[in-house]
């Protein structure tokens, strides 16, 4: 995802250096951000759940020490997770960016 979110950009930015800016293309750069609302929304969820199962997991480590082996594993995906997270939070924050230029130029 973040591979195609950050080629996705490149193209915009392309054709924001262009000045070519056409009302179509305004409105599926729209959509776009929609879906990319959509998985960040989701990703969110995600890692609410990973961190909250952490502090779970990491609870009961205290009555059976396994559960800290599992607490582990939970907190390196959570971190994981969280860094996939930034990426594609800033990621649409850009979008957002682009489209107030695309605004700007269209014609």
């Amino acid at each position: 995802m973040k591979k195609y979110l950050y080629d996705y950009i490149k193209e915009i930015d392309n054709l924001l250096d262009s000045r070519k800016i056409k009302e179509e293309d305004i409105q599926n750069h729209l959509i776009k951000i929609g879906f990319f609302q959509h998985e960040r929304l989701i990703h969110l969820y995600v890692t609410l759940f990973c961190i909250f199962l952490f502090f779970v997991f990491s609870g009961l480590g205290f009555i059976f020490s396994i559960f800290f082996l599992i607490a582990f594993m939970l907190l390196l995906f959570s971190i994981c997770y969280l860094v996939h997270y930034f990426h594609l939070e800033n990621g649409v924050q850009y979008l957002y960016k682009q489209y107030d230029k695309m605004i700007d130029l269209r014609k």
